[in-house]
């Protein structure tokens, strides 16, 4: 190979790979934590480099061009391979004290994993955390985060998964909003009821109606992605939502939903990091003490 023939700088490659698939230089000035200006100047380096545009303007976006479409695919492959030494190399270390990214999703997040960050901070010091709090599922094989709890088990082969534990949902009101409801004693007296889901799709509709309910989108006037704010939304009487018996049960505000029919929501949590890392040290000594602590908390 002549290796004098490759000019390219592969920053300047991996600025116009994020911005291709982020679709805007604002958008991929976020994802690599780089000023916009700095992003902006590396693609149109690159673009002299190559002698080639690679994007044209369309709005606040980016669209690649003909010559940016056919390049994107090279770059994206050499994007994977880089991706892949990464974990290869950091599956090596041997070294406890470093970052540790973890993603879980908002509930877990903010009602069970605290405490038990707290006792891994006292037990190593060393090991800097980064909670990653969102519901959708983040790409471990990209390394957007070292280790996922999860309530779907991935089937990826290149992830390791373990099962932490089963955890059990009811429906939640405020007391007020139940008063106000007539405090109903069946299914029926809660046709009329205003119910709180996390997305438009209807799946807690679909899920209530086929445990007897009556409901339509008309008995779901609020919607809203964060679980953080749906639960606040129900401790404000505005709804009912299901939520986890930990966190629901606690709550003085809310009175869980028990009237014959309702059958309790069932779900498990998994724990999953990429195989690469599990042989990393500081990788498997948090897998293994997450492993443990719900094992705790199962058992309390």
């Amino acid at each position: 190979m002549d290796w004098r023939s490759i000019k390219f700088d592969w920053n300047r490659a991996r600025a116009f790979l994020v911005t291709a698939e982020e679709g805007s230089l604002a958008a991929a000035a976020r994802a690599l934590d780089m000023t916009q200006p700095t992003l902006g100047r590396q693609v149109a380096a690159l673009e002299k480099e190559l002698g080639v545009d690679l994007f044209n303007r369309r709005g606040r976006g980016l669209e690649l061009t003909p010559n940016g479409m056919k390049l994107v695919e090279h770059v994206r492959a050499m994007g994977d391979a880089a991706n892949r030494f990464s974990l290869s190399a950091t599956g090596k270390s041997d070294t406890l004290e470093g970052n540790i990214c973890i993603t879980t999703t908002e509930l877990l997040a903010t009602f069970i994993l605290p405490s038990m960050i707290q006792k891994l901070r006292q037990s190593e010091p060393g090991i800097e955390i980064e909670i990653i709090s969102t519901n959708d599922e983040s790409n471990l094989s990209r390394r957007e985060a070292d280790i996922a709890i999860r309530s779907i088990r991935p089937s990826q082969p290149e992830l390791i998964v373990k099962k932490l534990c089963d955890v059990t949902g009811h429906l939640y009101a405020a007391t007020s909003y139940l008063h106000c409801l007539g405090n109903p004693k069946s299914i029926a007296g809660f046709n009329n009821a205003n119910f709180i889901d996390v997305e438009k799709s209807g799946r807690l509709l679909s899920l209530l109606n086929a445990q007897g309910f009556d409901l339509s989108p008309n008995n779901f006037p609020v919607v809203t992605k964060n679980h953080i704010v749906q639960w606040e939304l129900v401790k404000h009487g505005v709804g009912i939502c299901g939520t986890l018996e930990e966190i629901g049960d606690p709550e003085p505000l809310v009175e869980r939903v028990v009237v014959p029919g309702i059958d309790p929501i069932t779900a498990e949590v998994w724990l999953v990091t990429h195989k690469e890392l599990r042989t990393n040290r500081r990788v498997r000594m948090v897998f293994d003490f997450l492993v443990s602590e719900f094992s705790n908390y199962q058992n309390k």
